[in-house]
């Protein structure tokens, strides 16, 4: 946890998230800190997102580049996770992704959480890498 504790911030100008999602008490620790396990599934799946969509089909998480948390996570923040293509290979798609947390206190509180790069392949019927459409 890099960032200092009361460094606040404002959800992306302009982007929507592609997943908004809220950790419940079976997602935590007896403390209601969020597993980071759990982070880690639901990048995953916001980073698979875009990744499908460029590679018009199922897609295979290949690699994970980058990790970092950055704040804890509470039950009951509301997750907006934000992805992006940074870059595509023949059959890869890499993708950036940010998570912001709104803490759900009487101050409205909205902190970066989470940042990743992740690697997806796309994939055919049998799980084999194939190439990617091209645009």
């Amino acid at each position: 946890m890099t960032a200092p504790k009361n460094t606040f911030t404002q959800l992306p100008a302009g982007r929507e998230p592609v997943l908004r999602v809220m950790p419940m008490p079976a997602d935590a620790n007896i403390h209601g800190d969020v597993f980071g396990g759990w982070i880690m599934s639901q990048v995953d799946i916001a980073g698979s997102i875009p990744a499908a969509r460029r590679a018009a089909g199922r897609v295979a998480t290949v690699a994970v580049n980058a990790f970092q948390f950055k704040q804890p996570v509470f039950v009951g923040d509301l997750l907006s996770l934000y992805a992006r293509i940074t870059k595509t290979g023949s059959t890869s798609v890499t993708v950036d992704v940010e998570v912001y947390a709104e803490r759900q206190r009487l101050d409205a509180e909205v902190v970066k959480v989470t940042e990743a790069t992740l690697t997806y392949v796309a994939t055919d019927e049998a799980r084999r890498s194939r190439p990617l459409p091209t645009l």
